[in-house]
């Protein structure tokens, strides 16, 4: 065989062996430093590649690379501009009214626990809140803490006249509640609006903390007791274009499959969860303290009309929001008492 035959045949194979491979768009809000990008998306993507036999693989644009806003990526993916997403659901307020029941306050218990509950609820309550796209997981981050310039939050008093960035309308609401000025903005405004004073401070988890650089930006930590339920935590989706789903070979969408669900919900909330310590590690340890639960309890006072204004809201939309909070609570309850 000549040098061109033999140099041929290798391109065959070559082409033979990559005409089935399928690139999947992957986007996302966030750098590449970050959690999700590092340690949940690019690891989720290499599994599929493996259990794909190297069929399936992601090109994954971090910080909002195919264009727009971070509250614009939910419909990139029902829209078919990425074919993947990974965001907040808050970012889009309206979208998510029943499944925004867990960030109302002090909801979450361990972020497992959490993230099975949110999976089951949005099966069986949810549904019509993901028309259009094929839900791959659901999870929160772990439990959210105030990250301050000015001083450190104690009591309740410490939040009146603070203007503190929330990062969901339950969230501003709440922050409300307890006498601060809520400041809505996406996660990437937050290091400018810290610097140059727009806000005294910023409600997150630890684990976003060196993403956005805010432990070089803010003096103070106050964290809420870790044996009550958090002050706050986010609604976090893992979703992909229906269409680009079921044009997939069956094989395919079957790792899809087996790579996504609660399975994949609990894993993610895992990964978020271990991703806090080495983040909180990275402030002095006197800059941090912890609310106790007797003052907690003051908070938890404070948040009731949250609940209340949540559940007209979803009674508006047709609704019944006290059995969707009790069944939102009673699957934290089940979990938590398995994990």
């Amino acid at each position: 065989m000549s040098r061109i035959g033999a140099a041929l045949v290798v391109l065959l194979w070559s082409f033979a062996a990559h005409a089935g491979e399928i690139t999947l768009k992957v986007a996302h809000f966030l750098p590449p430093t970050s959690t999700a990008h590092a340690k949940f998306l690019v690891p989720w993507c290499d599994r599929l590649h493996r259990d794909s036999g190297g069929r399936l693989k992601c090109q994954i644009f971090p910080a909002m690379q195919l264009g727009g806003a971070a509250p614009q990526l939910y419909d990139q993916a029902r829209d078919g501009v990425a074919d993947i997403i990974w965001t907040v659901g808050g970012y889009t307020p309206g979208r998510f009214t029943k499944t925004e029941v867990f960030e109302l306050p002090f909801m979450m218990t361990t972020p497992e626990a959490t993230a099975h509950a949110m999976w089951d609820f949005a099966q069986t309550y949810a549904q019509d809140e993901f028309r259009g796209v094929k839900l791959l997981a659901l999870h929160p981050h772990g439990p959210g803490v105030f990250h301050l310039n000015s001083h450190p939050i104690r009591t309740l008093a410490d939040f009146r006249g603070l203007k503190l960035r929330a990062p969901t309308r339950l969230t501003n609401r709440m922050l409300a509640a307890f006498g601060a000025v809520p400041v809505g903005m996406p996660m990437t405004q937050v290091p400018e609006s810290l610097s140059k004073g727009v806000i005294d401070g910023a409600l997150m988890p630890w684990e976003v903390v060196p993403a956005v650089k805010v432990q070089e930006l803010t003096k103070y930590h106050s964290e809420t007791d870790p044996s009550e339920r958090g002050v706050y935590t986010t609604v976090l989706m893992l979703v992909m274009n229906r269409a680009r789903y079921e044009s997939l070979p069956a094989d395919l969408r079957k790792v899809i499959d087996d790579d996504s669900g609660v399975g994949l919900s609990e894993h993610a909330a895992r990964v978020f969860r271990d991703a806090d310590a080495p983040a909180r590690a990275l402030v002095p340890k006197d800059s941090i303290n912890v609310v106790p639960a007797a003052e907690l309890a003051k908070w938890k006072q404070a948040a009731r009309s949250v609940e209340k204004s949540w559940i007209r809201d979803v009674g508006r939309r047709g609704a019944d929001g006290e059995a969707l909070l009790a069944a939102a609570r009673r699957l934290i309850d089940q979990y938590t008492d398995t994990k």
